[in-house]
């Protein structure tokens, strides 16, 4: 199994890097779960039957050294009450701000755009069961959500310029001169 394991180093390295990373913020966690896939990989290569299966396996064994980071890095009480606006601003994220930004913006929203993101975003219906609910085509509440997704993201983008990081958490942000009646922002 020797040669599996040059082949694994050798092929596998960017992949493996590039699905951890995808998957856990902070890249020196990243970089210790993937010490930790290797490790386990050249533990157990030995035990692996079927070679055929061996991209399917060291994936496997990636996806569960994630959970395993998240399971054990879990805070006790996540949803406990809400952090302070220093703590917000410590973690250096302003997803909270700008998420009570969306809730005034969406109100500005036509109707059927309201109703969609409402039902959707808040309430949980897929868009299948909001197409039924409306009497819509599944492809038709698909469209009807994207396009209030698209609505709601031009009437952020009037309000304020959003600086995002890589997970897609807000960063910062900057108001825009033009003051919009649905903007909250100070």
């Amino acid at each position: 199994m020797n040669n599996n394991q040059d082949h694994i180093s050798d092929e596998f390295a960017t992949r493996l890097k590039s699905f951890i990373s995808k998957r856990v913020s902070n890249p020196q966690d990243a970089e210790d779960i993937l010490q930790e896939v290797y490790c386990k990989i050249y533990r157990n290569i030995n035990g692996l039957n079927d070679t055929g299966k061996l991209h399917a396996w060291i994936f496997q064994i990636a996806r569960n050294a994630v959970h395993d980071h998240y399971r054990t890095n879990r805070r006790e009480e996540p949803f406990a009450e809400p952090p302070e606006p220093e703590a917000v601003r410590a973690d250096e994220n302003d997803n909270k701000e700008i998420a009570g930004c969306l809730k005034v913006i969406i109100n500005h929203l036509p109707d059927k755009d309201r109703e969609a993101i409402e039902l959707t975003e808040y309430k949980g219906l897929t868009q299948k069961e909001l197409g039924q609910l409306l009497g819509l085509s599944h492809s038709g509440a698909k469209s009807r959500v994207q396009r209030a997704q698209q609505r709601l993201k031009e009437m952020l983008c009037e309000c304020c310029s959003l600086e995002l990081d890589r997970r897609g958490n807000v960063i910062d942000y900057k108001l825009k001169a033009k003051a919009n009646p649905f903007c909250d922002l100070k």
